[in-house]
């Protein structure tokens, strides 16, 4: 007798049987055949349709519980729809197998081709999967590589020291200043080109030159090191801010985001000084000795504004906008709506600020709040003025400034 290929089955009958007594596989099977003989015309004939391929092989499992047979029937077939459907309701009309009362339903018609497109889909995934993981990177990836090697590639040789440094450093207000070439090299790779690096520990001539022309900020690591060099340039050199990486690492370690946390926790040159002044302080008197004198304070403290209440969706996008503008030295400007304006260099901030009529809302800089910034912002009937640090005392201002402490 002829069988289909299961690969050639296009749907699957699954029914289920229950006869009332003992009876075998063989008489299930020639029940199937013999009560639905003649029942359907010569075309939908099992026997005929088994021959020719359209019908396959039948398979019964039983199992006999408390004198009773259960079990179930799955029938493939490759013909349409309508014809396997027929095939199915035949089946139901068997009510006798051998010498018992039976009764057979068909529980569902299951379409082969379904569940080999899951099987392709699943199987499809774990392929991808293996892709992505193992071969080459994606477009992105790619363009993100050549351009932080394009980054490393700009570093050049500053002064006369033949310094390493990144490319912007004559056109840039403000510059980092950084240890060695490694530091620049990671600063470079995250898109900051206004760093210049000492080579060492004593100061070189282009340094202190730059100092006298520039707004400087020492970025240095985060150990006793970093605190070394602080002591040097300020001995020498008119330094005007100081940032430290995440205690315990180097500058040419440090991620984008630690740069940025970095970046906007820096403080003055001065108080700076004066920290390393007072750390000296405690570490020599905290020898052993009759009488224990409080080290002293330093003489600048720095400047505490009180804190403003703001809006929680305000702090949100103030400083979310904040960290995008860090190392940019730029400023955006925004509406009542939150909207951004514009987005001009700080050097153009005043004037574009006179030219807004009374359009704009909060202005957001990478940079210090100054008093003619303030009264830019004023005279522009600004609502707010956002800053990484405030030059203004309070009450000297109108305007509501705000700084990263405050958000």
């Amino acid at each position: 007798m002829g069988k289909i290929s299961p690969v050639a089955a296009k749907y699957i009958v699954h029914a289920v049987i229950e006869i009332e007594g003992v009876v075998d596989r063989p008489d299930v099977i020639g029940a199937i055949f013999g009560q639905t003989e003649g029942l359907l015309g010569a075309d939908l004939e099992l026997r005929e349709l088994q021959k020719s391929g359209r019908i396959g092989r039948i398979e019964v499992n039983t199992e006999v519980i408390s004198g009773k047979t259960k079990g179930t029937i799955d029938i493939p077939s490759s013909m349409d729809k309508a014809e396997t459907a027929i095939i199915a309701a035949a089946l139901e009309i068997i009510q006798r197998i051998g010498p018992c009362n039976a009764k057979l339903e068909s529980k569902s018609i299951e379409d082969v081709r379904i569940s080999k497109r899951t099987f392709v889909i699943e199987r499809a995934k774990e392929l991808l999967r293996g892709l992505m993981n193992n071969s080459m990177p994606d477009s992105q990836e790619l363009a993100d590589e050549v351009a932080q090697s394009v980054r490393i590639m700009e570093i050049v040789e500053y002064g006369k020291d033949r310094l390493p440094a990144g490319p912007s450093i004559d056109e840039s207000e403000e510059i980092l200043i950084v240890e060695g070439r490694a530091d620049v090299l990671n600063l470079l790779k995250h898109g900051i080109k206004n760093a210049v690096a000492m080579n060492g520990t004593s100061v070189p001539e282009t340094i202190i030159e730059l100092c006298g022309k520039k707004v400087v900020t020492a970025f240095v690591d985060g150990d006793r090191g970093g605190n070394l060099i602080v002591k040097e340039l300020t001995s020498v050199a008119d330094i005007d801010f100081v940032c430290r990486a995440p205690d315990g690492k180097e500058v040419e370690e440090i991620t984008l985001k630690e740069i940025h946390k970095a970046l906007r926790t820096k403080v003055s040159g001065e108080q700076a000084k004066q920290e390393i002044a007072s750390m000296q302080t405690e570490n020599a008197i905290r020898k052993p000795q009759p009488f224990r004198t409080a080290p002293p304070k330093p003489q600048f403290a720095p400047l505490r504004r009180p804190m403003v209440q703001v809006a929680d969706n305000h702090k949100q996008v103030f400083k979310e906008i904040l960290e995008n503008l860090v190392g940019t030295r730029g400023a955006q400007v925004l509406d009542q709506k939150l909207n951004t304006l514009g987005k001009v260099p700080l050097s153009e901030l005043q004037a574009t600020l006179k030219s807004l009529n009374n359009a704009g809302y909060a202005v957001l800089l990478d940079g210090s709040v100054d008093r003619d910034i303030a009264k830019a912002a004023e005279m522009a009937n600004m609502r707010y003025v956002v800053g990484m640090d405030s030059k203004v005392r309070p009450g000297e201002a109108r305007i509501t400034i705000l700084t990263v402490n405050d958000l």
